[in-house]
């Protein structure tokens, strides 16, 4: 695991992606390759961007907001890191 997770994160949340096919707990988030987070990203936002699935799933919905923030805050970071 690496060691730029924040305490709070280490907590167990886990998301079940589809795309990815298997569960991941948010820590993993920061060590996904590029890849795999692009294809979370997309997942994520699938999900918030229906408002069925909030009605259908509340958990899975606010759980999937969650991922694709990170996501997108990994994202941004690794992005700026590639640029130095």
């Amino acid at each position: 695991m690496s060691r730029d997770v924040p305490p709070q994160e280490q907590n167990r949340k886990w998301f079940r992606s589809h795309l990815l096919n298997r569960e991941l707990e948010l820590q993993e988030l920061y060590d996904l390759p590029q890849e795999d987070l692009d294809l979370l990203m997309a997942e994520t936002a699938e999900i918030r961007s229906d408002p069925e699935n909030r009605s259908r799933s509340h958990g899975r919905w606010c759980t999937a907001g969650y991922v694709l923030e990170l996501a997108k805050i990994l994202d941004a970071r690794r992005a700026r890191e590639e640029s130095f």
